[in-house]
């Protein structure tokens, strides 16, 4: 066999497995909007494959269970929030932070039911979710560490400070969409002042860690 009759060969598995790779993304995507706002509990396999118009042995074949196929929505779901909060490297800080604890609360807003799962930890104690959350958490302390420091690996104290910030948010934000009292802006903004509130305190306990300059003018 020549090398061109090999590379002709080659030409339908690649593409069977961009087909493949466009079909999983599409059900990905119909299961997004499955579980926007229904819990994993509240649809079975069947209604899945009812509502999404496709065979159950389908999604099978993709993810091989319902736990596989709702972990990969999830997946999907959050990967789009982790980008957008590493996002916005061209914005003065301030404006960085603001954009990122918006979208957060644009994205809990709109995936009630996925948000709940990653930040209450999903189906039972479910190890893969919990690391999902963790990579959220990691990826907003990130994004705060270089907008008030300038850099993205910081000290313990300063690194617990933020943290302890972000799980304020995600209790804070559980509580919203249950009860939406406050406007999202109304929202975005408490939750910026409580951040300065935080830098503060790390400066006071560490002060090789200063509050920039809009965290100070909020005092």
């Amino acid at each position: 066999m020549n090398i061109s009759h090999q590379r002709g060969a080659a030409r339908p598995r690649a593409r069977g497995t961009e087909r493949s790779a466009a079909r999983r993304a599409e059900l990905i995507a119909i299961g997004r909007r499955l579980f926007a706002d229904t819990s994993y509990d509240a649809l079975s396999m069947d209604d899945i494959a009812r509502q999404a118009h496709v065979a159950k042995g389908l999604i099978y074949y993709y993810f091989q269970s319902k736990r596989g196929y709702y972990l990969a929505i999830v997946q999907d779901s959050v990967a789009d929030l982790v980008t957008f909060a590493a996002g916005g490297l061209e914005l003065a800080p301030v404006d960085r932070v603001h954009r990122t604890i918006d979208g957060y609360l644009r994205y809990a807003e709109h995936h009630h039911a996925a948000y709940r799962t990653i930040v209450s930890g999903g189906v039972g104690f479910d190890t893969e979710v919990q690391a999902i959350r963790d990579e959220v958490r990691e990826a907003i302390v990130t994004t705060i560490a270089e907008g008030a420091y300038g850099r993205r690996h910081i000290a313990p104290l300063a690194r617990m400070g933020l943290l302890g910030w972000v799980c304020g948010v995600e209790g804070a934000t559980l509580d919203w969409i249950d009860r939406p009292e406050l406007s999202r802006d109304t929202m975005c903004e408490l939750l910026v002042k409580t951040l300065g509130g935080a830098l503060r305190a790390i400066e006071e306990l560490d002060p090789s860690y200063p509050a920039p300059e809009p965290a100070r003018r909020e005092a």
